[in-house]
């Protein structure tokens, strides 16, 4: 119903922001991860979910795309609530609860409160073929500057590389190092096309 909000940061918390669009505040629950990515700007764009139930009505924000799609993920887990993905949202970044999910870790996911050694088998087991095809870290989820990223390949196809096949290289490139410089991507990529 709400893709995205894009307005004034009003408030901001560990817990939750408040953005005024058209002179209307909306709440939205975040995770630590989206709070400590929206810095003290006071234009702010989130992402978001809106979630309704019998008692409330609820809206969450996300810096992300990729964070909003690993929050659906989550809560379409049995006995997986959206207090419950927050937190294990709040626990890492996207890659390393995807690494976690991808490598069957279910002693990781038992670290974040309210996950037993059940719920962490069956976020495993629901989980591992959904990512594993999505490739949700596709959208810079992990962290990855975008610039990187977009200079690394206008300068792999100004050197006649072909823009597809380029495009993959440097993601794989930077799902593997996310925190390679331009300079390394292009000479990594260059050994793989």
């Amino acid at each position: 119903m709400i893709a995205h909000l894009n307005g004034k940061l009003v408030e901001k918390s560990p817990t939750h922001v408040v953005i005024e669009c058209g002179g209307v505040g909306y709440k939205l629950n975040i995770s630590l991860n989206t709070y400590s990515r929206i810095g003290d700007s006071e234009s702010c764009k989130l992402f978001t979910e809106f979630i309704v139930r019998e008692d409330a009505q609820l809206l969450y924000g996300f810096k992300e795309v990729s964070e909003r799609r690993l929050f659906q993920l989550l809560i379409s887990v049995s006995g997986i609530g959206p207090a419950t993905a927050l937190l294990v949202l709040s626990s890492a970044d996207a890659e390393e609860i995807q690494q976690a999910i991808l490598s069957g870790n279910a002693a990781w996911f038992k670290g974040v409160k309210g996950i037993g050694p059940k719920s962490a088998q069956r976020i495993i087991i629901d989980l591992k073929d959904k990512i594993s095809k999505e490739n949700i870290s596709a959208d810079n989820s992990i962290g990855v500057d975008n610039t990187v990223k977009e200079e690394s390949l206008s300068a792999l196809v100004n050197l006649g590389f072909n823009k597809n096949l380029a495009e993959k290289m440097i993601q794989k490139i930077l799902i593997a190092n996310p925190s390679s410089a331009v300079e390394d991507v292009i000479k990594q990529a260059l050994k793989g096309l």
